[in-house]
């Protein structure tokens, strides 16, 4: 009796750890890839739409979050990395570069991405409605808001027409499409486009010596992950040079830039968060519709304008969807 009992409890014993362990799998785990820098805002947008499918980080989920500020180079290297250790997704938000490496990195590990260009012409997917691989995600119009934008810096700034076009020679995918749609929206306006480049932060420094020396009127500068994890640089040396200056989000307003004029990122951080969340949900992406960006921000800062002596028009005041004083 006694013996028999031991072996039941010995039995059970042995077998607790076994029934611990199963009822507690491995959490799911998200590599998120973004060429900037850590952006507390954005990182908080993601989880939110992650929140959105009943997914906590730290909880039910694992993300792991890769900022690379700016160094494209090691994209590669990450996305095989993240391959051979068979993640349960690839977030890619605001990335053309960063998406196509990891479309070529896998064939059947889900991707769910932000990218400026149609991604049916990046190759990314065969339709918007039908993605029909494993890649899906959120377009978010880079190169169509350019003209917009270069317009509203133009009526903002009406007498500037020597434009210095910052673009950044490392992020080739964005950098190539953005050049060639400023270059014909300027043509279009009258204006003079010079060619500046920029991917480290004392290139940035040094193109502002440039356009300085060269006698520019204003800079736009163009779409770029790494150029939004330098703001305050850019709105610094803007405001030391006295220089007018055009950007595609509203981050760089908030820290003293001129305008903006673009996609909310924020929202489009948190709809890439929620499509993760439906695919480990069990939400394949082929049958996924990428999403087009609906929310566009015009931005102004009042202080810088009056700082570079610029007298904002009424006509843009009016149609402005943030004036910051």
């Amino acid at each position: 009796m006694r013996r028999r009992k031991f072996i039941t409890l010995l039995g059970g014993a042995a077998a607790w750890p076994l029934a611990a362990n199963a009822q507690q799998p491995a959490m799911p785990v998200i590599g998120f890839v973004n060429a900037g820098s850590s952006d507390a805002p954005l990182g908080a947008a993601f989880r939110s739409g992650l929140n959105e499918s009943g997914y906590v980080e730290g909880q039910n989920v694992t993300v792991e979050y890769h900022w690379l500020a700016g160094q494209f180079d090691r994209l590669p290297s990450l996305m095989a990395d993240l391959v051979r250790r068979r993640v349960a997704v690839i977030a890619t938000p605001a990335g053309n570069l960063a998406a196509l490496t990891a479309t070529a990195a896998t064939t059947t590990i889900p991707i769910v991405f932000s990218v400026g260009e149609d991604p049916v012409r990046l190759g990314l997917v065969a339709s918007l409605a039908r993605p029909g691989g494993n890649a899906t995600g959120i377009n978010f119009f880079n190169n169509e808001t350019i003209a917009r934008r270069l317009g509203l810096l133009h009526e903002l700034v009406p007498k500037a027409v020597h434009i210095a076009a910052l673009i950044n020679p490392a992020n080739t995918p964005i950098a190539d499409a953005a050049l060639q749609d400023i270059q014909e929206a300027a043509r279009v306006i009258g204006l003079q486009i010079q060619v500046l480049k920029a991917s480290t932060n004392r290139e940035i420094e040094a193109a502002f010596a440039t356009l300085v020396r060269d006698g520019v009127d204003a800079l736009f500068v163009a779409p770029d992950t790494f150029f939004v994890s330098r703001r305050v640089q850019f709105a610094t040396l803007a405001a030391h040079h006295r220089i007018p200056a055009a950007y595609n989000g509203r981050d760089f307003v908030e820290v003293g830039g001129l305008m903006s004029y673009g996609t909310d990122r924020v929202d489009t951080y948190r709809q890439v968060g929620a499509y993760a969340g439906q695919i480990l949900k069990g939400a394949k992406p082929a049958d996924l519709p990428v999403l087009q960006s609906t929310k566009f921000e015009f931005v102004i800062n009042m202080q810088t304008a009056r700082a570079l002596g610029i007298e904002v028009p009424p006509t843009l005041l009016a149609i402005a969807d943030e004036v910051i004083e």
